[in-house]
């Protein structure tokens, strides 16, 4: 690990802190430190990055806005790698929206409702990253980024750059082939239509309205906890099951949307983890259906 942390410091790949508390970077507002936490300068400095992890055998684990992730509590070992400042950017080609793995979702989609592209309105809620919502092809509203994706630059866990057109992702519910195999979005491509910029601008504005009505935005939480199951709604189940303000520890199910667990102030990661169990068996037990949670969980147990 010495020889590993000289070399790391020598590469001028970004910055590099230790023992850095994750609790800062999720959304949850929960996790252990990282034993190193690695912001990466730009694509060059992220694919050198993991060919230092490969070459002297490091663990390593990708963190985009920590929206959609569980850390445990004693935190995770080896590397965390989190693209940074380098990678948050957006142009706009004609129709195309090119975006840096680190760039806010959201305001991919106010952005190009104000360059009068239409496809992004969906996004308008869902609080993550660019690379974050590739990976999990995030969606909302009867869409998701499959829809829009036309291609996306990737660092592979050899550390060779490469691109990915919308076939190689093999995209499917809240899936991507990354989910498969290890690799890492640093830049992404949506393939957007030009639209009415009033049209746009009403469909995002009642998106936002519905947000604020039926989700608990002033406490932390990592949006959805489960994934819908066919023809039904993970938040219905849940709500009929009786779960609703349901607590474990400082974890809490939402009071005001169903499949939501909040951070009530002091929760931990076992909190967590204890509320979706209690979850997934009420539920089971009530209407034979086993939800799966399509939060990320992550860290040493």
């Amino acid at each position: 690990m010495d020889a590993f942390k000289a070399e790391l410091e020598q590469a001028g790949i970004g910055e590099i802190l230790y023992n850095e508390p994750l609790s800062n970077y999720t959304t949850w507002k929960i996790g252990g430190p990282a034993d190193i936490l690695i912001l990466p300068a730009g694509k060059e400095e992220l694919a050198l990055a993991v060919r230092l992890f490969r070459k002297h055998g490091i663990a390593w684990t990708n963190l985009g806005r920590g929206s959609n992730m569980l850390v445990s509590d004693k935190g995770i070992r080896g590397v965390v790698m989190k693209p940074h400042k380098g990678l948050d950017y957006v142009r706009f080609e004609g129709s195309l929206a090119v975006a840096g793995a680190s760039y806010s979702f959201i305001k991919l989609s106010v952005m190009a409702g104000k360059e009068g592209l239409t496809g992004l309105e969906f996004a308008g809620g869902i609080p993550g990253t660019v690379g974050g919502a590739v990976y999990m092809n995030a969606g909302a509203h009867g869409s998701d980024v499959s829809r829009i994706f036309k291609s996306a630059e990737i660092v592979l866990e050899t550390g060779e750059l490469v691109r990915y057109e919308k076939d190689d992702m093999r995209f499917s519910y809240r899936h991507s082939v990354l989910q498969d195999q290890k690799g890492v979005v640093v830049e992404a491509t949506f393939e957007l239509a030009e639209g009415d910029r009033k049209e746009i601008a009403a469909a995002m504005a009642s998106h936002k309205d519905r947000r604020r009505k039926t989700q608990p935005l002033q406490l932390p939480s990592a949006g959805s906890v489960f994934r819908n199951p066919p023809n039904d709604h993970a938040a219905r189940l849940i709500q009929e099951a009786g779960l609703k303000g349901v607590r474990r520890g400082g974890a809490q199910v939402s009071e005001q949307h169903a499949n939501f667990i909040v951070n009530t102030g002091q929760a931990t990661a076992e909190d967590v983890l204890a509320l979706i169990a209690h979850i997934r068996s009420t539920v089971q037990d009530r209407f034979g259906i086993l939800l799966v949670p399509e939060v990320l969980v992550v860290g040493e147990r």
